[in-house]
């Protein structure tokens, strides 16, 4: 599969991108091709203007060409995963707003809806898993990726996947996250039975 990775944090040194590239290897030697879209360094602009505000009565609006840019690189993918940061429980301003003006009426819901086989996405919490289910915020955002957004434009196989405790400074609990990001990778797409 060609699969379409974006990543989303502001810094290239961060555990975000260290987590990215591990999940990226498990791809590449699962034999699937990527892209690591890199939402920060390509100088996305998330703020949703009147230009790519959704048209209602128009299906085949044209939009920005910054946002046109990004539906074709979509097109040219078979399968999607985003890593980011979670931050108040939720994702990041930059990838919202990648949604907002990407995942757009005509391209991902309305006339039109994604052709994507799977979508992941994988969010690095400084939270426990414990403090996450304490107050159900793990189920809040399983609901609200999975349902409120990727079940909406028809990607019916998407799953979310915490990586807690990213505050840690046991050496043993960050080479764990880094082994699950490559093994997210190296399994991605394929069913729990296979």
């Amino acid at each position: 599969m060609k699969v379409l990775t974006v990543v989303t944090h502001p810094r290239t040194n961060s555990l975000t991108f260290a987590v990215a590239e591990r999940f990226v290897q498990g791809l590449k030697d699962a034999g699937h091709e990527v892209e690591v879209l890199d939402l920060h360094r390509i100088g996305f602009n998330p703020v949703l203007w009147e230009g790519d505000e959704p048209d209602w009565n128009n299906g085949d609006k044209k939009y920005s060409e910054e946002v046109e840019i990004e539906m074709e690189r979509m097109n040219k993918h078979d399968a999607l995963a985003f890593i980011f940061p979670i931050w108040w429980f939720s994702i990041p301003a930059m990838l919202k707003g990648y949604i907002d003006r990407v995942w757009n009426n005509g391209f991902a819901y309305g006339s039109s809806k994604l052709h994507h086989k799977h979508i992941l996405w994988i969010g690095l919490a400084a939270a426990t898993k414990e403090q996450f289910a304490k107050r159900n915020y793990d189920e809040m955002m399983r609901h609200h990726l999975n349902v409120g957004i990727a079940d909406y434009v028809g990607l019916h196989d998407s799953k979310v996947e915490f990586l807690y405790d990213t505050l840690a400074i046991d050496p043993a609990h960050i080479d764990w996250l880094f082994n699950h990001a490559y093994e997210l990778g190296f399994h991605y797409g394929k069913s729990k039975s296979e």
